[in-house]
């Protein structure tokens, strides 16, 4: 089957944009996205997973308020398009919805600011069917602290909350997202959770140095976890320096991680509507001659668990 799963994108926070600055005609059906549910129908999506990214430095606007407001328009793009769409909250329901024609969503939070010091939050966002949370995104919050050039910060381990909260992820069954955390955060998880996480849109840190990329040693201790990475197609990590997505440098990427830590250790994380040029992808639809492309480097049981039965596992 060949289908894709895409851990991350940021398209629900254009919409809300959109809808913050009431413009018409704006709809997840057809809008003019990288992702819409053209795209993903044409890709061959089988589920996307729909990040509520909070912006709270740049708007100004507390990240709870954000989220809310995310999330309503989350609500009206899935009912106004529920001939074509629904909600997911478990691998099963992924499954499912395919058999019975429709494609699935996926609601994840990208940046646990939004708790605050209220870990009940958790609880409440489990309920809306959030299944993955992103601990931070670039500024410290009251869980850890971001990804950082100097060294010193990079090692900062989790804050006392934030062991709380991913206790409490854990027992809701969200998975823990590490993507923007840093090194010592990153540590921290594995050995809190000794289980499944995710990196949900990152790179190899060998193939290009930027701190948010994951180096051997965390891509072996994820996969030794059972846990995932779900490849990025932003520039600045798939290229030292940057320089446009290519489909032979996604898959040198793979390649690496999979002679590390193994083909099961990989998904993806295309970061669609948070990157400024697709490169080669162009759009969703890129999904199909990407795959078209690995055919010449892995087997089809290895590119379909990498197109979605790697995150099918960790869902489940």
């Amino acid at each position: 089957m060949n289908r894709i799963i895409d851990m991350h994108c940021d398209t629900m926070m254009q919409l809300w944009k959109d809808d913050c600055r009431k413009e018409e005609a704006v709809n997840l059906y057809d809008c003019d996205y990288s992702i819409n549910i053209k795209k993903m129908i044409e890709g061959k999506s089988l589920a996307q997973c729909f990040a509520l990214y909070l912006p709270w430095k740049k708007s100004g606007k507390p990240a709870y308020q954000i989220l809310q407001e995310m999330h309503d328009v989350f609500l009206k793009e899935l009912d106004l398009n529920a001939e074509y769409i629904k909600q997911a909250t478990t691998a099963d329901e992924i499954l499912k919805n395919d058999e019975a024609g429709f494609l699935s969503a996926v609601l994840t939070i990208e940046d646990g600011a939004f708790i605050e010091d209220k870990i009940e939050r958790i609880d409440e966002v489990y309920d809306w069917g959030v299944r993955m949370i992103g601990i931070i995104w670039n500024h410290e919050n009251t869980l850890a602290y971001p990804n950082s050039r100097d060294a010193e910060l990079h090692n900062l381990g989790l804050k006392p909350f934030g062991f709380e909260c991913i206790e409490r992820m854990k027992e809701k069954g969200i998975i823990v997202d590490v993507s923007h955390l840093n090194e010592g955060g990153f540590y921290d998880v594995a050995r809190t959770l000794k289980g499944p996480f995710a990196a949900s849109h990152s790179c190899s840190r060998v193939l290009c140095n930027h701190q948010r990329n994951l180096d051997d040693e965390q891509l072996k201790t994820l996969a030794d976890c059972g846990g995932i990475v779900g490849i990025n197609f932003c520039d600045e990590f798939l290229f030292e320096g940057g320089g446009r997505a290519t489909f032979d440098r996604i898959i040198e990427h793979i390649k690496h991680i999979k002679n590390l830590a193994g083909i099961e250790t990989i998904g993806w994380g295309s970061d669609f509507d948070g990157i400024d040029d697709n490169g080669e992808l162009v759009d969703y639809t890129g999904f199909n001659p990407l795959v078209d492309t690995m055919t010449k480097h892995f087997t089809d049981d290895e590119i379909d668990k990498i197109n979605y039965k790697n995150f099918l596992r960790v869902f489940g």
